[in-house]
């Protein structure tokens, strides 16, 4: 019996392009069924479009002094690997809009796009929940906390039981001529954004 699937090519660390840790400030999230996704007919963790459902709308959060974060951890289940997605991101705020928007995390299911720092490499952009969605987790303010200086301290992550089948997507769109690049896709983001 043929295993499912196979490693097909290596890498090596290059010296002229270190990896960078971390994600960059700024998130786009959307509700989970008001933006369908495309993918490239020969690499399915590629994103190769985004188109909005009716006047449907992408959100951006921006933050400061690397206050955002993302993590993609494996599980081995009977049936598979399987990913646990989580974005943490903090929010400056206590207006009645911004508890909505959090209650509104919190019920309905939404899906993130965040920028790596390391931008070598093909998945600089990379999309969380793009199966199952990401739903709000956790969201805590501690009326003291100088960190955030009162704000909330908000996770995004996989519904209980729906764990991702795939890695985060990597997020790349060509414009209407040429090849997709880093800033034709970051272009594509910002013409949904609201």
């Amino acid at each position: 019996m043929p295993i499912y699937n196979k490693i097909n090519a290596g890498f090596a660390l290059g010296t002229a392009e270190p990896v960078t840790s971390g994600i960059e400030d700024v998130i786009y999230i959307f509700n989970e069924d008001e933006i369908a996704l495309t993918y490239d007919a020969l690499n399915s963790l590629i994103v190769s479009g985004l188109t909005a459902v009716g006047s449907a709308k992408v959100y951006k959060f921006t933050g400061t002094n690397n206050s955002f974060n993302s993590t993609s951890k494996l599980t081995k289940t009977q049936v598979g690997p399987r990913y646990t997605e989580e974005i943490d991101f903090n929010i400056a705020g206590l207006s009645t809009s911004v508890k909505a928007q959090l209650m509104a995390m919190g019920y309905g299911r939404v899906r993130a796009i965040t920028i790596n720092n390391y931008k070598a490499g093909d998945s600089a952009i990379e999309l969380f929940g793009a199966v199952n969605g990401l739903i709000l987790t956790d969201a805590e303010r501690n009326a003291a906390d100088e960190g955030v200086e009162g704000g909330y301290k908000l996770k995004l992550t996989n519904p209980d039981k729906l764990k991702e089948p795939y890695p985060p997507r990597a997020v790349s769109i060509a414009p209407d001529s040429g090849s997709a690049t880093y800033a034709s896709t970051l272009a594509a983001l910002e013409a949904l954004v609201d």
